[in-house]
């Protein structure tokens, strides 16, 4: 296994370059609360013994049998040789009374009495002023002088200018954990988060490497030509995780996995690639699949908002990326579950709310046919 760094220098410890992220793990009968829990202990004493030594879970993943999972894994002396991280469950804590009670669920769960890093869980505009005058930072503070926390960190669901906001605020942060990949560049945080972070000394932990496997599937033809035009015959799933490490500023790149195999491919992939970094042509190849991916985008969008705000209250932006991105990866499934799903849109903004009154096609300076294209989506997403 190759090991990287954290961009805080007084971190002695070297993380390795690929993070077990426990949020897929294996269930019964398609039971994503019925977590297959000696498969999931099998596959991860595997990524341990081949070098991970870095794992992460939550409160809320598999309905709180994630953290259980993690905590069997960790035993039999596999806690000594691994950092863990859990995060805190901010939409579930509605007071600081519920702070002790809370975490010392998941340290029962994980069977520990230590969490190595600890974050504050998909922070963004709407969490992050209601957790922070809670008192939340210095409860953690706390944790940490008891012994019971080591380094604090959060993760992050919101624009770029939100996060810089939430690094600003707070002079103990050690790192942050962002949504980044070939594809999403300028989502969320993004790249410039990336660079902003690191120049304040934070570690950088990177999630959805694959667009939950969507970057792992088998590509649709103009993008899988592209991946041919290329002598490094390498699979989508390997050049993915290539052009992340490329840049210096990740500490590591965690992977949700399913199956034994993605397992010991990914272990493979990074103990070969893990620091590496890609050259000229290669990183030019991956704009040109980025590229071929975003010419399957049946709506013309640039996420430019200026058809916002919708007088019904429509989040057209969103609609039309969710919309976009079930085509392009050819996964309605996914589409669908982004556009309704727990974490959607609410009922107000989904695009039924539509009344035709044209203002937004009038402001759209891609001409798109605004209110046609939001029942198109609409009845495929709802379908």
């Amino acid at each position: 296994m190759q090991y990287r760094r954290f961009t805080n220098n007084k971190m002695e410890w070297k993380p390795s370059a690929l993070g077990f992220g426990a949020m897929r793990l294996p269930v019964i009968n398609g039971d994503q609360l019925n977590v297959d829990i000696p498969e999931a202990v099998r596959m991860m004493r595997y990524a341990f013994d081949h070098g991970i030594n870095y794992v992460d879970t939550a409160y809320f993943y598999h309905g709180g049998n994630s953290e259980v999972a993690v905590g069997e894994a960790l035993k039999d002396g596999y806690r000594e040789g691994v950092r863990l991280a859990t995060k805190f469950p901010i939409r579930y804590v509605k007071s600081s009374a519920d702070f002790d009670r809370v975490f010392a669920e998941q340290l029962e769960r994980l069977q520990t009495d230590r969490v190595d890093f600890y974050l504050l869980h998909g922070l963004n505009r709407r969490n992050w002023p209601l957790q922070r005058d809670l008192g939340v930072l210095s409860w953690m503070e706390q944790k940490v002088k008891e012994g019971r926390l080591g380094y604090l960190g959060f993760s992050f669901h919101d624009d770029y200018e939100m996060f810089r906001e939430i690094v600003d605020a707070y002079d103990n942060w050690t790192f942050c954990q962002i949504h980044f990949n070939y594809m999403d560049v300028d989502y969320q945080a993004g790249q410039r988060g990336i660079e902003y972070a690191a120049k304040k000394g934070l570690g950088i932990i990177v999630m959805e490497p694959l667009r939950g496997e969507q970057l792992a599937k088998k590509p649709p033809d103009p993008v899988a030509k592209v991946w041919r035009s290329h002598p490094g015959k390498r699979s989508p799933v390997e050049w993915a995780f290539r052009w992340l490490w490329n840049y210096p500023e990740v500490s590591l790149v965690l992977s949700g996995m399913s199956t034994m195999s993605q397992v010991v491919e990914n272990v493979a992939i990074a103990e070969r690639a893990g620091i590496s970094r890609l050259s000229k042509s290669e990183i030019n190849l991956m704009e040109r699949v980025s590229q071929a991916y975003k010419g399957m985008c049946p709506i013309p969008c640039t996420g430019c908002r200026y058809c916002m705000p919708c007088p019904n209250k429509v989040e057209i932006p969103t609609v039309f990326r969710v919309y976009n991105e079930s085509i392009m990866y050819n996964d309605l499934k996914m589409g669908k579950m982004r556009y309704k799903g727990p974490f959607g849109l609410k009922d107000e903004q989904d695009a039924s709310n539509c009344i035709e009154c044209l203002k937004c096609s009038e402001a759209c300076p891609q001409n798109i046919l605004v209110p046609d294209w939001l029942k198109k989506a609409h009845s495929e997403l709802m379908s």
